[in-house]
């Protein structure tokens, strides 16, 4: 699964990457977490026009009773997202692009969880496939919502763990944010591991454990942080206040 991120890419950066007519003001992140609002990229039903929307992460179905199922939907498996009840009208009208320029991921021992940085090995942000949706309650509330798509790992990543986000080639976005294109034969090639090459990562400390952390820090190599004082040190630092 991908339960953290990271994008610290400017607007104007963005909306070249992904030929936004605008995008919003957004500040960098270093540790995006499950249902804080995320940045995505769309099409909307009628329209040819990319938007850059801020979607709240873990995706709800708009048969949900309540707005916390989201909390167990912030990723779906790119092999049967077409076929479950919660992601197939999304997959074929509502997907997305959310953009990201590095993810973490858990080494799982008998010890503990050791989290490591992945990024592209040039830097530049990229694209996790996702889908959104549209829940409304009772009232009139309305929430939109997405969730990452997630594939079997590269060589790179195989050691650490089962699971990867899929990230989209270029040539793909434009096909992806079609609604018009339906037809889950077309879609699902592009939903492979990324190549390993084109990849790089670092193991990083626990702090990226604790959403309140939220700063460059998170993702700097452990040896770095290790030269400035221990791992347990780190944890100690200041939690930012929200």
């Amino acid at each position: 699964m991908c339960g953290r991120y990271s994008l610290t890419a400017g607007p104007d950066t963005l909306t070249q990457a992904f030929q936004l007519a605008e995008c919003p003001p957004l500040i960098p992140r270093f540790n995006i977490a499950p249902s804080q609002m995320v940045a995505a990229v769309r099409v909307l039903p009628g329209s040819t026009t990319r938007e850059c929307a801020l979607l709240r992460w873990g995706l709800i179905p708009p048969w949900a009773e309540a707005p916390h199922t989201g909390i167990t939907m912030i990723n779906a498996r790119a092999e049967t997202a077409s076929d479950r009840p919660a992601f197939r009208a999304a997959f074929r009208q509502r997907r997305c692009l959310v953009p990201a320029d590095g993810f973490y991921e858990w080494e799982r021992s008998a010890r503990r969880a050791q989290p490591y940085y992945i990024r592209l090995r040039d830097g530049q942000p990229f694209a996790f496939a996702g889908l959104w949706e549209r829940w409304e309650a009772r009232d009139g509330k309305m929430i939109e919502s997405c969730t990452l798509l997630t594939t079997q790992p590269n060589d790179l990543l195989r050691p650490i763990h089962h699971r990867m986000p899929v990230i989209l080639n270029p040539w793909h976005y434009q096909q992806w944010l079609d609604p018009d294109l339906r037809t889950v034969e077309a879609l699902k090639p592009w939903l492979r591991p990324y190549p390993p090459e084109e990849l790089t990562l670092y193991p990083v400390s626990l702090r990226i454990n604790d959403p309140r952390y939220d700063d460059e820090h998170c993702r700097e190599p452990l040896a770095e942080r290790s030269g400035a004082g221990s791992q347990a040190a780190t944890l100690s630092d200041r939690p930012l206040q929200y």
